[in-house]
């Protein structure tokens, strides 16, 4: 434990997208917390994820309180623990619309998720691009582009600063790099794919890869 109380149990840092959203916030905004991993895909991850989490998923937060699972649970058990970060806008119409685009991403793109699954230190071919995947692609390049031009004058996130909104998409900015997304066929004008680069470039984001590659590599050796 920490000072804070929290352990985050996570997935394999290639794979988990759900569980880079909490750990990003929390890097990012340099809250304490002890790491726990459970490699996925294997016989026992089941059973192991379940001795920490009742949903039987990863992420899930240990804290003084019980246990907090799902990723945008965590992110607004976050958000309520820790108002110094801000981690929801502070304005209320930012807030909302904050919340609003969290919530699609936690409930949507299914065909995204299962055609473009995280391979966080891949670079594959690009699936064949289905109506269902363009329609996916060309909704996140819009809300990205629209926060940007109403909310994001303030830095270079969804809401100016960063937030939970911008935790939830930066799973989505991995896949775009991973299978050569080119946003600009898909309704962008360049804002997209600049925050994006915005996301991939932030210092956890790149702790993150780091860990992953480590991962990668003790595998290898073991």
């Amino acid at each position: 434990m920490t000072s804070t109380g929290y352990t985050l149990v996570i997935g394999d840092k290639n794979f988990s997208s759900w569980s880079l959203r909490p750990w990003l916030a929390m890097k990012h905004c340099s809250i304490p917390f002890a790491e726990e991993r459970i490699r996925l895909r294997q016989p026992d991850s089941k059973p192991e994820i379940l001795r920490h989490s009742p949903a039987g998923k990863v992420p899930a937060l240990k804290t003084r309180l019980g246990v907090i699972f799902e990723s945008l649970a965590i992110l607004e058990y976050l958000a309520e623990r820790h108002p110094e970060h801000a981690l929801w806008p502070l304005d209320e119409e930012a807030r909302a619309a904050a919340r609003s685009l969290a919530s699609e991403m936690h409930a949507g793109f299914a065909t995204l998720r299962n055609e473009m699954s995280m391979d966080l230190l891949g670079r594959l071919p690009s699936p064949l691009v289905s109506a269902a995947l363009e329609a996916d692609i060309r909704r996140i390049a819009a809300i990205w582009k629209d926060a940007r031009a109403r909310f994001g004058k303030g830095g270079p996130f969804l809401f100016g600063a960063f937030s939970n909104a911008d935790a939830m998409y930066a799973p989505v900015a991995t896949r775009f790099r991973t299978y050569g997304v080119d946003l600009s066929r898909f309704g962008d004008d360049g804002t997209a794919a600049a925050y994006a680069d915005a996301i991939l470039a932030l210092p956890a984001m790149e702790d993150w890869t780091e860990g992953a590659q480590r991962e990668v590599k003790q595998r290898s050796a073991g």
